[in-house]
């Protein structure tokens, strides 16, 4: 590496050079040249001679990787800092372990007003249900804990923290010996997050945006709203992303939009969208999808949350304020009331004027033709997060056990969704699954149903430029000149071409189609490990002694 005194009346400029540059301009690029918060060139390495003596700096990449950095667009940043630093319970093999846990984090943390803990997972354990509240009450010595299922949709809590909101038990979704979900969960959740003092919660947020940021993550989209997180935490976030020492942080405010004056507030908070998870329904995990059908394993059909006609009326005001209209929907009938919703939206003011505004959905896995052609008529984008599949997919997964092996097949179908046109954005829902975005790739390759997979090339873009497209850049999440200075720099192996398997057509796989090359996905082989990540131009992670 080499360095010159910079003139401060313009731009700092950086050449990179001698590793392999992931950009459309030039697929056999093997250089690139910053300028302040831009990309100023990219291309071969003989042309990059000419930039070496005017540039303040020249970094020497060794044959490294570099890529646009990741837009994770589906995030809840305070939560997912919670869990890193915290009690996290996705590590546990069994119930026992689980309360080993949850004494040993009690006996460490003797002074916090709440025990915060997440991740627990029940269909994974051989006892087959989650803590009982006399079980918690015992382990942390009668204190108040609140314990997020690992979808977020339910929580187990003990008896002390029951007594810090009045009248609970007359709330939906209060259960005496089963996990909290609606309105009671909502409830003890505020309750237990209300105690974080500002310096708890600013220190869980940097943990979380850290990790993004080592993980080669330039954008988070945080999805936020008064049944998750709060005003003061979502604000705070934002400010906090605004010092711009790490990943550019877009928010979104789940709260419905029934006026302009109502839009106003959204923005005066400095949310994107009313958007993100705007609860259409719950989850798959805690039997509170909205369904057409009633589970396999349960005598019920889940929870609806909203009805076509508040769908309709959010994103008809939304798109006349001009801002972002989303919801969450997991469930075929969730997912069948947002797009009957949307749909008579744009009776109202205008199909184009729908499709112009980029409205969102968040998860939507359960997706029938219907659905699935109703997002591609309307262009609403698709936020999914193939990890899901990964964790809960397959003949064996909970998928299976909740709806059957036939409905369970259907779920997630990123290459049908592709097909249609529809867009895709891909995410984690952090702390659900945890922030990994070359990962989140290969379960997008590698779907446990085969059918559904897509390339290599393809889920990179939507975990990329995807996340851009999502907010309304189109200028972003590639490595062209112009483009925002968002990369990141890899340790990769070799180069390829990936496609899901043997019966997706592999043209591009041929040199001479100038296709740029990945690092190879395959489940047996390791991931690329994040060496740099710089947003805007400015270094937000550098791996030490690299």
């Amino acid at each position: 590496m080499s360095e010159r005194i910079p003139d401060p009346a313009r731009p700092r400029t950086v050449l990179l050079r001698g590793g392999e540059v992931h950009s459309p301009a030039d697929p056999f690029a093997t250089a690139m040249v910053v300028e302040g918060d831009s990309i100023a060139w990219v291309g071969e390495e003989g042309a990059a001679d000419s930039f070496a003596d005017g540039v303040d700096e020249v970094i020497h990449l060794d044959g490294a990787l570099v890529t646009p950095a990741f837009t994770d667009a589906h995030v809840h940043t305070t939560a997912t800092g919670l869990a890193l630093t915290g009690l996290d319970l996705a590590p546990a093999t069994h119930l026992a372990d689980a309360l080993t846990r949850v004494r040993a984090h009690a006996a460490a943390r003797p002074h916090d007003r709440v025990l915060l803990g997440h991740g627990w997972d029940a269909t994974a354990w051989p006892e087959g249900r989650p803590p009982s509240r006399v079980e918690l009450d015992e382990a942390t010595g009668g204190r108040p804990l609140y314990l997020t299922r690992v979808d977020v949709h339910s929580a187990v809590v003990t008896t002390a923290l029951l007594d810090l909101v009045p009248d609970l038990r007359d709330l939906a979704g209060f259960h005496l010996d089963a996990p909290l979900t609606g309105d009671a969960h909502h409830a003890v959740r505020q309750a237990a997050y209300a105690t974080l003092t500002p310096a708890q919660r600013a220190d869980a947020q940097r943990a979380a945006l850290a990790r993004a940021a080592s993980l080669g993550i330039g954008s988070v989209h945080e999805c936020a709203g008064p049944e998750i997180s709060g005003e003061d935490d979502f604000t705070a976030l934002l400010a906090l992303a605004a010092e711009g020492n790490g990943p550019r942080v877009v928010g979104y405010w789940a709260e419905l939009v029934a006026s302009a004056k109502e839009a106003d507030r959204i923005r005066e908070l400095g949310a994107l969208g009313a958007a993100g998870d705007l609860f259409a329904d719950g989850s798959l995990g805690s039997h509170t999808a909205h369904l057409h059908v009633p589970y396999a394993d349960a005598g019920h059909t889940g929870t609806a949350h909203l009805d076509a006609e508040a769908v309709a009326a959010h994103v008809a005001h939304c798109t006349e304020a001009g801002l972002q209209a989303g919801f969450h929907a997991i469930g075929d009938a969730a997912l069948t009331t947002v797009t009957d919703g949307v749909r008579a939206a744009a009776d109202r003011v205008g199909l184009a004027r729908v499709r112009a505004a980029r409205h969102r959905v968040e998860h939507a896995e359960m997706l029938t033709e219907r659905t699935l052609a109703a997002f591609a008529d309307l262009a609403l984008t698709a936020s999914v997060q193939p990890a899901f599949d990964a964790a809960w997919g397959g003949a064996e997964g909970m998928y299976a056990t909740r709806l059957g092996a036939d409905r369970a097949r259907t779920l997630n179908p990123y290459a049908a969704l592709l097909k249609a046109g529809v867009p895709l954005a891909l995410g984690s829902d952090s702390p659900v699954t945890p922030l990994d975005p070359w990962g989140t790739i290969r379960a997008a390759v590698f779907h446990r149903t085969r059918a559904h997979g897509i390339s290599a090339r393809a889920a990179f873009t939507a975990h990329t430029r995807g996340g851009w497209r999502a907010i309304g850049r189109d200028d972003a999440g590639v490595l062209v000149p112009g483009a925002p200075a968002d990369y990141a720099v890899w340790r990769a192996g070799d180069l390829v071409v990936q496609t899901p398997d043997e019966r997706v057509e592999r043209w591009s796989t041929d040199p001479r189609s100038g296709t740029p090359g990945l690092p190879d996905l395959s489940p047996d082989r390791p991931l690329p490990v994040c060496l740099t990540t710089v947003v805007a131009g400015r270094t937000v992670f550098a791996r030490p002694n690299e």
